[in-house]
């Protein structure tokens, strides 16, 4: 049976979509992991390579009534999810998550790939699917740069804390990492510069690597690895997002580095809004 899909999608404009689909939650579940798994590699899209994505986190306020027709920007209003924008995928014909998720590389590759978005809900009832990835609007209370990026930094001593398993690779619990300024202002200066240029990319707007820039900064590490997220609004969401994608978090739990400098920047003229940068070192 062939599939019948379509998109629609909307930046603070009110649209109607057909809703179908009653909750199942393995399945449910099943699509997200796979959606998941997808953004954590480099995929080929639209005759494009895309970058390592972090993981769009489940919310159930993006799990719409599953019947009826409805204006998706007052349910999410209802549902307390202030938005900056959405995109709501609609399959019929998939039976199951593997046939959806055949069905999206085939056909909403771009979607599932679009670094703005941060959350994801899944509806589905039968052969009916519905996919809405969103964007929040920022929420207030957010330090400066720096202190922000040593909640980061505490956040990541206590996962480093434990064992941690990064997708197929295990880590053994790992020493506390130390606070560097100079790794945070390299890393505060491509944070602004992915937030000012719109982007989401390890490699800087004038070609420079991680690497490039913590030299630049005067930092001359044997060892550099560099962590990057958009859209999320605080340093437990971005930390959580990192151990839960295996590239990244294989990074987080490398016992080989000891210092780490982080920091955010925002625009709100950039997609994601807010885009975080976090450099690892040892020297």
């Amino acid at each position: 049976m062939g599939f019948r899909s379509f998109i629609q999608c909307l930046a603070v404009v009110p649209l109607a979509l057909l809703m179908a689909g009653t909750a199942v939650a393995s399945e449910e579940t099943q699509l997200i992991q796979s959606i998941n798994s997808y953004r954590s590699q480099a995929q080929p899209c639209a005759n494009v390579a895309s970058n390592e994505l972090p993981p769009l986190n489940s919310d159930p306020r993006l799990n719409l009534p599953a019947s009826g027709t409805v204006d998706l920007q007052p349910m999410l209003a209802r549902a307390s999810y202030p938005m900056v924008s959405v995109q709501a995928i609609t399959l019929s014909g998939p039976r199951d998550a593997q046939a959806a998720m055949a069905a999206i590389q085939e056909s909403f590759c771009q979607v599932v790939l679009n670094p703005q978005f941060v959350d994801i809900g899944v509806s589905r009832n039968e052969r009916d699917w519905r996919i809405v990835l969103a964007r929040p609007l920022l929420a207030g209370g957010l330090g400066n740069a720096q202190a922000e990026g040593q909640k980061l930094l505490g956040l990541i001593n206590e996962a480093r804390r434990q064992p941690q398993q990064c997708g197929a690779q295990s880590f053994s619990a790992a020493a506390p990492l130390v606070w560097n300024d100079t790794l945070m202002s390299a890393a505060e200066s491509h944070s602004r510069s992915m937030a000012n240029n719109n982007y989401f990319d390890h490699k800087g707007r004038n070609g420079g690597t991680p690497g490039d820039r913590a030299e630049l900064a005067g930092y001359i590490g044997q060892q550099i690895g560099e962590n990057i997220a958009a859209g999320q609004d605080n340093a437990r969401k971005v930390v959580e997002g990192w151990l839960a994608s295996p590239g990244h978090c294989a990074n987080l739990m490398n016992p080989q580095f000891h210092d780490l400098g982080a920091a955010y920047a925002t625009d709100p003229k950039s997609d994601a809004g807010i885009y975080w940068t976090a450099l690892f070192g040892v020297q």
